[in-house]
């Protein structure tokens, strides 16, 4: 199965951050790296006042796994935290790293966890840029439109800045 991933990170080292958990995902059994997009600088979304002058860096993975949802949500997890995001802490708060499930195929899946495609990934500018340089053809169950198509009707209320090339990182 296909999955997109958005990662993202507003803390410390933004693109080591991204790096570390990239190589930490391909570097898992079953994971295979297929491409991944430029990474991006990228304005705040909806965080709290204290954090809205921390630019985050955001890029998409698109990767192929035999793994089921619930291991993936195990993984990604486990290298957030120990990459130093805090357990139990708010949503878009400041974290050295963000890992996100776009998509996972055809797939819909929703717990108590996880709903997957992600719920707002259309609705955000960094992550439908990245993904539109990776999957611009791509139709995301839930979705009539292709995610280029998405990103062309986006509104740009948040500035989304190419940061570095897909092949620099």
């Amino acid at each position: 199965m296909e999955i997109g991933l958005s990662l993202g990170a507003n803390l410390g080292n933004k693109l080591l951050q991204i790096q570390s958990a990239k190589k930490q995902i391909v570097a898992t059994k079953k994971i295979l790296f297929i491409t991944q997009s430029p990474v991006y600088e990228t304005e705040p979304v909806d965080v709290p006042a204290t954090d809205a002058d921390k630019c985050f860096l955001n890029a998409v993975l698109i990767l192929k796994t035999l793994l089921k949802v619930p291991e993936l949500l195990t993984l990604f997890q486990r290298i957030e935290f120990q990459m130093g995001r805090v357990p139990g802490s708010l949503p878009n708060t400041r974290r050295p790293i963000d890992v996100d499930i776009i998509y996972a195929g055809n797939l819909r899946f929703e717990s108590e966890k996880i709903i997957i495609p992600h719920p707002r990934w259309f609705q955000r500018r960094f992550v439908v840029q990245p993904l539109s340089d990776v999957r611009p053809d791509l139709v995301v169950p839930g979705q009539k439109a292709t995610v280029n198509e998405i990103l062309r009707n986006l509104p740009d209320k948040h500035g989304v800045t190419l940061s570095l090339p897909a092949s620099a990182w």
